[in-house]
């Protein structure tokens, strides 16, 4: 048997007493430099002649890519597989070419990912796989014993091996994923070797099988914008890597098992797909990878046909790069052995806009980037943040003598829109100035999609960030008041020092009210702070859990009530407790009341703090506030 093929498929079907057709395609057009070698002089001439003769009636017309080959229509199941059996799988090292390699069966690890969920172990043979490998991109390859679909490359046994080692997930497996929720697995999942098993293979014992990774691959994307979330991006399994757009082409939807596909995850002016091989095909139905993208469960995410370019051959990890081609479809599952999908029109995706203003000789200069995302709650937060980091480092906004404004909208199906608004000046550290941006949006996001109320769904993402000439920041050093004690009712005049990056310091000035009801003989405190943490001072720390808004409505009411980080704020907090009721602030609640709320079940989440925020002013400074400053007052 030869040790590479090109073959390319055809449409037939296997069969089993169980199952429906699977559409697939093999040619048995091998590659006759290996074919060739043990014929006599004039069969070489004859088969020289009918290549050139088949190569001149291809120039004349279209036609089939490849001729048919008559591989079996039927399934092997897990149960017949034994150690040393034969076979070979189809993989893509380049280009449209579907090429062959053999492989031998060292084994069968019983329950190995779970209950009834067995793994096939075995040994890539043939000088290409030898020189690379077990390749990112190789998951879903269709495995074939005894000419028999038998599953699909999906785990590989350690790195830097002598001789690559690959786990095979059961084709019954595949075509019949695991009717548990895939996403309470882990992302990543590592299994060690059974102790027997490495005896047996001669493996050292820890050992792990681990999925083969999924390129994601980015297009449009500076390394930098990449690097920034790579340790994200690695706990989800997944390994980075560059990659280009193919121009849709009218057969991207005539996948076969041996092709390429994968997820869609931004496109646009810049992309993000993951890419897997094809393990088969029925009817509208398309079965990838051979083990899950990121354990989502079931999903709606658009699908699209992957065109390799070239294999990258590395020691730590060879890989393949990618270009993605046209939707072909929608993603429907991604389970702990298969990720699914259907032929057709794909789902609709967020539009992000986002707007990047400079100015260059005293004149604003615009640019617009447009992009689309998957509506996710795991993906779009991360996903949203590297779009727009990416964004701003491709057009240099930023630099040592510039301060970036944030402003914008997240427009939510049947909801009142999200508004951003910050302002963010480059730092001291090695970090991108960029970066600030990039995470708020994160967290916003996050907060929105990990509510526990319903589903966030986004109809459109605005952003538009400009780049004002000069650095502004500001550091509260210092803050006093005009006297020391104060009657119920009066009004202070309250001075802080600030003191600019790299400028004097200068003091501005603001007013706080005593509250009229203020007890004689106590104290009060007066906050000089930034925004945050005046936010955090009079909301606690109420996140998910006591003191959290109980709707999806009352969220976006205080994420659009939240302080701005460009302003200087002065609050007035008394001694009695606020009562934090969802979105709701009581302040001065009686402590009748409290004993009545408090400790005790009641509709949905309370938090109390033991101080009420009276009175607050600020003052706008343009530039981000830093610092806090807590006076005493006393009422007389």
């Amino acid at each position: 048997m030869p040790q590479a093929a090109l073959v390319r498929p055809a449409p037939f079907s296997y069969r089993s007493p169980s199952s429906r057709p699977i559409a697939s395609r093999y040619s048995a057009a091998y590659d006759y430099r290996f074919m060739l070698t043990a014929r006599p002089h004039s069969f070489t001439a004859r088969a020289v002649f009918a290549l050139a003769f088949c190569a001149f009636v291809a120039l004349l017309g279209p036609g089939p890519r490849m001729a048919n080959a008559q591989e079996s229509r039927e399934i092997l199941p897990l149960n017949q597989v034994r150690p040393g059996m034969q076979g070979y799988a189809y993989t893509i090292f380049a280009g449209d070419r579907v090429e062959k390699f053999d492989l031998e069966v060292l084994g069968v690890l019983d329950n190995f990912l779970g209950p009834k969920q067995s793994i096939i172990l075995v040994q890539l043979k043939g000088p290409k796989v030898e020189h690379t490998g077990v390749v990112a991109g190789m998951s879903g390859s269709p495995v074939y014993l005894e000419g028999k679909l038998a599953g699909a490359l999906s785990l590989k046994l350690g790195i830097f091996t002598k001789e690559p080692i690959a786990g095979v997930t059961p084709i019954e497996d595949i075509l019949s994923p695991p009717s548990q929720n895939a996403a309470a697995q882990p992302s990543t999942q590592q299994f060690a070797l059974p102790s027997e098993s490495a005896a047996r293979t001669g493996f050292p014992s820890g050992s792990a099988l681990e999925p083969i990774e999924t390129p994601l691959v980015f297009s449009g994307f500076q390394p930098a914008a990449i690097q920034q979330f790579a340790n994200q991006l690695q706990g989800y399994g997944l390994v980075a890597a560059q990659g280009g757009t193919a121009q849709p082409r009218p057969e991207d939807a005539h996948l076969a098992a041996g092709d390429m596909a994968g997820m869609v995850l931004v496109q646009g002016d810049a992309s993000i797909n993951s890419a897997c091989t094809v393990t088969a095909v029925q009817a509208d139905r398309v079965y990838l990878c051979g083990h899950p993208f990121l354990s989502l469960g079931n999903v709606q995410l658009p699908m699209a046909r992957s065109r390799v370019v070239t294999t990258l051959s590395s020691d730590l990890a060879s890989t393949k790069i990618v270009n993605v081609g046209g939707s072909i479809g929608t993603i429907t599952g991604d389970h702990l052995t298969a990720v699914t999908g259907k032929l057709g029109a794909p789902p609709a995706m967020v539009p992000l806009d986002l707007t990047l203003v400079t100015t260059e000789a005293g004149s604003p200069k615009q640019k617009t980037l447009h992009f689309e995302i998957v509506n996710h709650p795991k993906l779009t937060p991360l996903l949203v943040a590297i779009t727009t980091f990416s964004g701003l480092t491709q057009n240099s906004l930023y630099g040592e003598g510039t301060t970036l404004h944030l402003s914008g909208e997240i427009r939510l199906q049947g909801h009142n829109p999200v508004q951003i608004e910050n302002t963010f000046a480059p730092g001291d550290s090695l970090s991108p100035d960029g970066l600030p941006i990039a995470l708020t949006m994160q967290s916003v996001f996050t907060r929105l999609f990990t509510n526990s109320f319903e589903p966030a769904r986004v109809d459109r993402i605005s952003l538009r960030v400009e780049s004002v000439p000069g650095r502004k920041s500001f550091t509260i050093e210092s803050a006093w008041l005009e006297k020391g004690e104060a009657a119920p009712g009066e009004t202070l005049r309250v001075r802080v020092l600030l003191r600019p990056y790299r400028g004097a310091a200068r003091v501005e000035q603001t007013t706080v009210r005593v509250p009229d009801q203020a007890a004689r003989g106590t104290t009060l405190r007066v906050l000089v702070s930034d925004a945050d943490l005046l936010n955090r001072a009079s909301r606690g720390f109420a996140f998910a859990g006591a003191g959290s808004p109980d709707g999806l409505d009352q969220l976006i009411a205080l994420l659009n009530r939240e302080r701005r980080n460009d302003r200087l704020y002065v609050g007035l907090f008394v001694p009695s407790p606020t009562l934090l009721w969802g979105d709701k602030e009581l302040p001065n609640i009686p402590l009748s009341q409290i004993n009545v709320v408090d400790g005790r079940p009641i509709p949905g989440s309370v938090q109390i703090l033991r101080e009420s925020l009276s009175s607050e002013s600020s003052i706008l400074l343009g530039g981000p506030v830093s610092g806090v400053i807590s006076l005493n007052l006393q009422i007389r």
